[in-house]
């Protein structure tokens, strides 16, 4: 029997409900109907608060330190963020702030965002790989984009975008298991 992935699925949401947030579980819901996984999902509109005031990781909460471990321990990220001024939101990026330099290093990292409009899909390639590129974390070339033609209130009712959803899962678990098997020392090194 081959061990369960820990996949750990990041909303950079700052409200709630959320397309990002829907967004997020429905790809760590396709990631689970291919694999034996354990999902967590981490809202920032839970832990934000509680994260905001920290200038350094000494002075977090116990449980918003225990966000950063799973993080760091997952075997699988999948990250989004709603497009906020052309970027993500300054609270997911204060998240990362906090992540250790080298804790994602070869780490597969699916990447995914929501916005207005289509003219804003390229976050993924503009923001959201280049901060994850340095943390040398392995960023998995197919993310996944969500506009608000997408949903229905929060439910997506795309079929296009279900079917890129079930394509990212289908293309990262590879890259998981690979990743997973490798000796952290041989990451890092």
């Amino acid at each position: 029997m081959t061990a369960r992935y820990r996949v750990v699925a990041v909303s950079g949401s700052l409200h709630e409900p959320s397309k990002t947030t829907a967004l997020v579980r429905a790809i760590a819901d396709a990631v689970a109907e291919r694999a034996e996984v354990d999902v967590e999902v981490i809202e920032l509109t839970d832990i934000g608060p509680r994260l905001s005031g920290a200038l350094r990781r000494d002075q977090l909460p116990p449980e918003v330190e225990e966000k950063l471990q799973a993080i760091e321990a997952a075997d699988l990220l999948i990250v989004g963020s709603p497009v906020y001024r052309a970027s993500f939101t300054g609270l997911f990026k204060h998240l990362f702030d906090f992540v250790g330099q080298y804790d994602l290093v070869g780490k597969p990292v699916l990447l995914a965002a929501t916005g207005g409009g289509e003219r804003h899909a390229l976050i993924i390639e503009h923001q959201l790989r280049p901060l994850f590129a340095f943390f040398q974390a392995l960023t998995l070339p197919l993310g996944v984009y969500a506009s608000d033609t997408d949903f229905d209130r929060y439910e997506i009712i795309s079929d296009v975008l279900r079917s890129r959803i079930d394509l990212a899962a289908e293309r990262a678990l590879p890259l998981v298991g690979y990743a997973a098997s490798r000796p952290v020392e041989l990451l890092v090194g």
